[in-house]
């Protein structure tokens, strides 16, 4: 989403639609290269400590608050580099809770939902060659 939103990291200016896709097919594998590995290790872990006190928290106090306490805990964590780590914090809660109360998980769907980024880097880099050819 960020390589639709944010064309050239490096802060150019997009003049037209073919620099604009030009620009879409060469961030994205940029943007999921550094940002998957990040995602992975920091939001996981911080998504498991803010799942278990919030769960601890509403335990001692009230089971409503659950959700709520959990919410504000992954926004806090994702307070680390503000807008960009805000945004995927909270994608990152409405995405497990999505998935949680559908009971939608399991290793095997874990291990799916991997090859996502993959394919789509793959698919990606795999355009980039493809432009580099006829450039």
């Amino acid at each position: 989403m960020l390589g639709l939103i944010i064309v050239d990291p490096f802060g150019g200016e997009v003049n037209s639609a073919g620099e604009y896709f030009q620009g879409v097919l060469l961030s994205t594998p940029f943007y999921l290269m550094y940002s998957i590995p990040i995602i992975l290790v920091y939001g996981t872990v911080t998504s498991i400590i803010s799942d278990c006190i919030a769960l601890f928290i509403s335990n001692h106090t009230n089971r409503k608050l659950e959700f709520s306490i959990s919410l504000l805990l992954h926004l806090l964590f994702g307070l680390i580099l503000l807008g960009y780590s805000l945004a995927a914090a909270l994608l990152f809660f409405v995405t497990d809770n999505v998935l949680q109360r559908k009971q939608i998980g399991g290793w095997r769907n874990a291990l799916k939902s991997f090859g996502l980024p993959v394919l789509i880097w793959i698919m990606f880099m795999g355009g980039v060659y493809v432009m580099d050819a006829f450039i």
